[in-house]
Order: structure tokens, then C-alpha cells, then sequence
């Protein structure tokens, strides 16, 4: 039975995603920040349980960020849609998403061996995703202004989304050099 816990909250906040989204769209900014909270929290949670008890699994290594992605995507969209994010943080979270998604399905399109493995400064920029979502929904939910503190975060967080964006493709490219003949 544990060995289904991971992957069944994943799926879950993979369910919450929609859900949280809509929740920010329809002004319900109390109920917005317990989901995402619930879903942010599902994210530590589900990858410890795994882990401790050993139940790791391939799906779970591909749902587990899927999940995390379209958290943070729909989030930030609806945010955007509300004006309470910045529409640039969103394109470029979506943006290294893509990009990342795209060099992964090359290499695996052109047969080149390769593990997919989650990067400390990957996991860290979602770490920042969510904090800057979280402090979002926080004020919406408190109907406080802070829109200087807020600009900091989305740069903070965009630094680390560009960052890892870097990492990730050094990783990418390094696994496509060492199969490409020249």
C-alpha cells in the first residue's frame, strides 16, 4: 500500500493545479492559498515517502514534476489573468519548462542514452516558484499591497528559474556532445 502514497499525491496536486487556478481566477484567495499550500506541501512530502520507504518508481519520477509544472503554470497564469504576477515570470518559467521538455525529447527522439535526474538548482528554483506564489496568494488572501516586495520576489525567482534554465541546458548539451560525431 505505501508504495502507491508518493504517486497518489502526486496525482493529487496534479488535480489541485486546475483547481488552485481556478480558485485565484473566481477571487477565492483564502481557498486559492489552502490548496496550493496543501499541493506545495504534497511536493516535499511525496518525494520523502519515496524515498524513505524505497518505493521510487519511473512514473513517479515523471509525474512528480509534471505535477510540480503544471502547479506553478497554472498558478502563475491565473495570477497574470488578475494582475497580481507579472506576465514576464510567467513566460519565462514557461519558457524553461518548454525548453527543458524539448532538449530532453530530442535526445530521447535521437536514441542518445541519457537519465533524466532532477538538478539541486532545479529543485531549488521550484522551491522559489512556489514561495513567490505562496507570498502572492498570501496578501490576496490578506488583501495586503506590497508591490515592491513582490517585484523583488518575481526577480529573485526569476534568477533562479534562469539559473537552473542554464543548468539544465549545460546538462542537455553535454549529453547530446559526447554521442554527436563531428
Amino acid at each position: 500500500m505505501i508504495r502507491h502514497v508518493p504517486n497518489l499525491l502526486s496525482a493529487l496536486r496534479l488535480l489541485a493545479a486546475p483547481l488552485a487556478a481556478w480558485l485565484i481566477h473566481a477571487d477565492h484567495d483564502t481557498a486559492a492559498l489552502l490548496i496550493f499550500t496543501a499541493a506545495g506541501a504534497s511536493d516535499g512530502l511525496d518525494g520523502f515517502i519515496a524515498r524513505r520507504w524505497g518505493v521510487t518508481s519511473d512514473f513517479g519520477a515523471w509525474l512528480d514534476p509534471a505535477a510540480d509544472k503544471l502547479l506553478m503554470l497554472l498558478c502563475l497564469i491565473a495570477l497574470c489573468s488578475i494582475g497580481a504576477s507579472p506576465v514576464w515570470l510567467l513566460l519565462l518559467v514557461a519558457s524553461r519548462d518548454l525548453a527543458i521538455a524539448a532538449g530532453w525529447l530530442m535526445i530521447k527522439l535521437l536514441g542518445l542514452p541519457f537519465r533524466t535526474r532532477a538538478l539541486f538548482l532545479g529543485k531549488l528554483s521550484t522551491v522559489m516558484q512556489v514561495l513567490y506564489i505562496f507570498a502572492s496568494l498570501l496578501l490576496l488572501a490578506f488583501d495586503l499591497d506590497a508591490p515592491r516586495l513582490m517585484l523583488a520576489s518575481a526577480w529573485i525567482c526569476a534568477g533562479f528559474t534562469a539559473a537552473s534554465a542554464i543548468a539544465y541546458a549545460g546538462v542537455l548539451l553535454r549529453a547530446a556532445g559526447r554521442h554527436v560525431a563531428l
